[in-house]
C-alpha cells in the first residue's frame, strides 16, 4: 500500500510539473504575483519605514522618493503581468513611423513655393495652396 501510495504521488507530481511547464507566461506571472508580490511591497515599505527611524530629515527625502519609485514602479509590473492595465500603444513607434513617411517623401518633387509681397499684403503659393497675410 505504500508503494502504491507513493507511485499515486510521483505521477501527480509528473502531472502538476506538465501542467507548469504547458502554462502560458501570463498565468506563471500571475501565480508568481500571488506568492511574491505583496511580499515585495511589503519590504519596500518596511525599508522606508527603518530608514526614518535613522537618516536625518535631509537625506530622507531621497530615500522616501526612491522608495516611492521603486513602489509605483513594482505595482505598474505587477499589474501589466497581471492585465489589470489596458497595454498602451508606444508613441515612439508613432514618432518613427512619421519620420518614415517624411523620409519617403523627400525623393518625390515637391511643388516650388512663391512668395508675393503687394502693398503690406504678404500671399504665399505652394501647389494648390495659396495663404495670404496681412493687408488692411
Amino acid at each position: 500500500m505504500d508503494a502504491e501510495l507513493q507511485k499515486v504521488k510521483l505521477e501527480a507530481e509528473v502531472e502538476l510539473a506538465k501542467l507548469e511547464a504547458t502554462s502560458p507566461a501570463k498565468e506563471v506571472a500571475g501565480k508568481a504575483i500571488g506568492k511574491f508580490g505583496l511580499a515585495s511591497i511589503v519590504t519596500i515599505v518596511v525599508i522606508g519605514v527603518l530608514a526614518s527611524l535613522w537618516l536625518e530629515e535631509s537625506k530622507m527625502a531621497a530615500v522616501m522618493g526612491l522608495l516611492g519609485a521603486s513602489l509605483t514602479a513594482l505595482i505598474s509590473m505587477l499589474n501589466s503581468i497581471a492585465g489589470a492595465t489596458p497595454k498602451q500603444d508606444k508613441p515612439e513607434f508613432e514618432v518613427m513611423k512619421q519620420l518614415i513617411d517624411k523620409l519617403d517623401k523627400l525623393d518625390r518633387q515637391e511643388p516650388a513655393m512663391r512668395v508675393d509681397v503687394e502693398d503690406g499684403k504678404v500671399t504665399v503659393r505652394k501647389g494648390d495652396d495659396m495663404v495670404t497675410a496681412g493687408g488692411r
